[in-house]
């Protein structure tokens, strides 16, 4: 997937021109809020499971080197490759690689976010390889040609009516003629199609959501159970992940299970919550002849010890973004890469550099909601808000913006010119917002399209502060 997050201003507004994604993300919007209260509710002890949590990713990245190297030893002393991918072009090239050595030609997929990262697909199908998508909302999302609009439910964008009309047109050619409509209709043509694949792949690419460094361990976790069928028909399992997805011990990645369920889809535990640790032995009955886990960097060394450290504390769940009012009012595809709503604007800022991403930090609120939800406390509004900050003192942004904020921050400095500016404009920003005059003031109107503009009292605070007070008085 191409960065494009530079073009968020465009794919904004065509966002919320979309009358077919609108109508997406407002079923969307409650289902995922709603449910994770009710599951937090059930759970009274949750405010100290979340601070253990906490604690775990803190402690975890503190010590990244050792966990990572007794990860690695423990894999390997059970049979597992492991491989170190310095960035996104080598890790392709490693998994290449390993397809090419089993002479490989089909492979399936379990959902990996940092497969979308480095576009291991498209460097799989460059190498002659076919690749399919297992996971529903990924398989879907593939036939459609698109991306993933949220970490966790891929194909949340799409309606029902579009899922109908793509089947129909990308499994004709199948053989099937019926139209299916219905929810259980579309599953089970989608399980229909997979069973194939399934059976007659070569190699299985999973993400991993934990590594136990006590035990060389991955942990997956799905719904859907795609990951074990990706991870044990075929004869070769490629794990790819990130280094800060270690964890000390199987107690620590339990700990993290109990927050991870709830927060991502208000249950209790996901459907499949599966430990893999090397591949098959001889008295297994299934399982890999050969296991592989590619650990990924690109870039994440870097932040370790600096000012956004806390990002890598992350485990993906997606409530930041569930409770998100930009996320939810344009979806995904805005922020153009990989990673969207709150935890994306700051990890693409990382990753990809300001210059690419500077409208991503401000295109948020600040209302601070992602830090409530966020199960292992990373300080969300914080780091977006240095993000801005750093992008203020590059010079980068609009040069009428950068202008604006150097105005305010001199009146805001000076407190006489700051009390007679507003003596004299909070009566003329009364009768400019009880116009509508201030849609058409320079700046605002593009600002005011999708907000409404409060009425102003007529005067600054401390005026009508005295006013009242000798009111009262007298």
């Amino acid at each position: 997937m191409k960065p494009s997050a530079h073009d968020f201003p465009q794919r904004a507004a065509a966002a919320l021109a979309n009358e077919q994604l609108q109508a997406a993300m407002r079923k969307a919007r409650g289902g995922f809020v709603g449910k994770r209260r009710k599951a937090l509710e059930a759970l009274p002890e949750y405010p100290a499971i979340r601070a253990a949590a906490s604690d775990i990713r803190a402690h975890s990245l503190a010590h990244l080197d050792f966990y990572l190297e007794r990860f690695t030893e423990r894999s390997e002393a059970c049979g597992t490759q492991v491989h170190w991918a310095r960035d996104a072009a080598e890790a392709r090239q490693i998994i290449t690689n390993i397809c090419r050595e089993v002479d490989a030609k089909k492979v399936i997929k379990g959902k990996t976010m940092v497969g979308e990262e480095i576009a291991i697909n498209d460097a799989l199908e460059a190498a002659d390889l076919k690749v399919m998508e297992t996971d529903l909302g990924e398989y879907i999302i593939q036939l459609a040609k698109e991306t993933p609009s949220h970490i966790i439910a891929p194909a949340v964008h799409k309606t029902r009516a579009e899922i109908s009309s793509l089947f129909a047109r990308a499994h004709e050619k199948l053989g099937y003629k019926e139209v299916v409509t219905g929810i259980p209709e579309i599953v089970a043509r989608a399980r229909k199609v997979l069973r194939r694949a399934f059976l007659q792949a070569d190699v299985g690419i999973t993400g991993a959501n934990f590594l136990v460094a006590e035990t060389g361990s991955m942990v997956l976790v799905t719904n859907e159970g795609n990951g074990d069928l990706s991870s044990s028909l075929p004869d070769t399992h490629i794990v790819l992940t990130t280094i800060e997805k270690v964890v000390p011990t199987l107690d620590d990645a339990t700990t993290l299970l109990r927050v991870l369920a709830r927060s991502a889809t208000g249950q209790p535990i996901t459907s499949y919550t599966s430990f893999y640790t090397g591949p098959k032995r001889s008295d297994d009955s299934d399982g890999p002849i050969a296991m592989h886990v590619v650990l990924l960097d690109n870039g994440r060394s870097r932040m370790l010890g600096g000012d956004y450290a806390e990002m890598l504390r992350c485990i993906r769940c997606g409530a930041c973004l569930n409770h998100c009012p930009v996320y939810s009012s344009l979806g995904g595809h805005a922020y153009g890469w990989v990673y969207p709503g709150p935890m994306g604007a700051v990890l693409s800022s990382l990753l990809l550099g300001l210059t690419e991403t500077v409208h991503l930090p401000n295109a948020c609120t600040l209302n601070g909601h992602c830090a409530e939800v966020c199960p292992v406390g990373i300080p969300l509004p914080e780091l977006l808000r240095k993000l801005r900050e750093e992008g203020q003192m590059e010079g980068l942004g609009s040069r009428r913006d950068r202008w604006l904020l150097k105005l305010w921050s001199y009146t805001a400095r000076h407190p006489r010119l700051y009390h007679w500016l507003s003596r004299w404009a909070a009566p003329i920003l009364r009768w400019v917002c009880r116009s509508g005059m201030i849609r058409f003031l320079p700046g605002l109107g593009a600002l005011l399209e999708a907000r409404a503009c409060p009425v102003p009292e007529g005067g600054s605070f401390q005026h009508l502060w005295r006013k009242r007070s000798s009111e009262h008085k007298s």
